[in-house]
């Protein structure tokens, strides 16, 4: 494939983790011109990137070396801190840390005290959208930190996403409205499962239900999209239900810590995990459609 040459003054980034939404990233950023550095722990999931133009590294630390912008899209907190502590020996005072993993509230606090420690510039920056979105450069990024940042992450932000929202000076704030993001779409993923389940327990074929609300007030594309999937047998990955229970801990987390309760989304994490011990773990958040049906 064939990529644009860097302008002059086009940041180049260094994405550290190459799974669904890091490589999706990647390339996104590849298209636009960036010059990308990409590691990831099993290093045979970032080769591919290099029939895209990226150069892939052994170690972090290499794949961080020069870049002006870190990209990191982990699963968890203990991952990307471990990630940017073994990253250390290539990083270098003023580079910009683009953390765009979802991971809680209590975790940003601390990978914001790392960046510190490294003195980097730390831009607290989940994502939302999934694995089409990324691949297309189409993601909302959610973005806090630093003013005097904003010049030099844009063309990555650009190039990543169709749309940035800048939530504050401060990170954690993006964080928060990410979890709030989460809560809409974990209990809208559960709300087509149960809706198809109770329509074969029903009796009746799920396309009846479909179709009586497509084009109505309360259809939706994502209704019809994950219907699909679940009447078709594909179950592929766009967000892996496994991650989608992690971020509904993180979201029962920051409720209890903020004196909030949701019904809702504690039902939800009881579907997630009924649905992960049943072996749908790797399979998009929509298998959660198992945890309605009879055993």
């Amino acid at each position: 494939m064939t990529t644009a040459s860097p302008a002059p003054g086009t940041p180049s980034v260094a994405v550290l983790g190459t799974g669904i939404m890091g490589s999706g990233m990647a390339r996104s950023l590849l298209r636009a011109g960036l010059p990308v550095r990409a590691w990831n722990r099993t290093r045979s999931r970032a080769e591919p990137l290099a029939a895209h133009g990226a150069t892939v590294t052994d170690t972090a630390a290499e794949a961080v070396g020069g870049a002006d912008v870190v990209l990191t899209a982990l699963n968890d907190g203990p991952s990307v801190a471990e990630t940017l502590t073994a990253a250390a020996p290539g990083l270098r005072p003023g580079q910009i840390w683009l953390q765009s993993s979802t991971v809680g509230l209590d975790a940003t606090a601390a990978l914001a005290a790392l960046a510190a420690e490294q003195g980097l510039v730390y831009l607290d920056a989940p994502v939302s959208g999934t694995k089409q979105p990324a691949e297309q450069g189409a993601l909302t990024v959610f973005v806090s930190g630093p003013s005097a940042a904003r010049e030099t992450v844009r063309p990555v932000l650009d190039a990543i996403g169709q749309r940035t929202v800048w939530t504050g000076d401060e990170p954690g704030t993006a964080t928060r409205l990410k979890l709030v993001a989460n809560t809409w779409v974990i209990n809208l993923v559960n709300g087509v499962a149960e809706c198809l389940n109770l329509a074969e327990g029903l009796g009746l074929d799920p396309r009846l239900f479909l179709d009586a609300m497509k084009g109505g007030a309360l259809d939706t594309p994502y209704l019809h999209g994950k219907a699909a999937a679940v009447l078709s047998g594909d179950l592929s990955p766009s967000f892996a239900l496994s991650t989608a229970l992690k971020d509904t801990r993180l979201i029962l987390e920051a409720a209890e810590a903020s004196g909030v309760t949701l019904d809702l989304i504690a039902a939800s994490a009881e579907r997630f995990t009924r649905a992960e011990a049943a072996g749908h773990g790797g399979q998009d958040m929509i298998a959660t459609y198992y945890a309605g049906r009879p055993e």
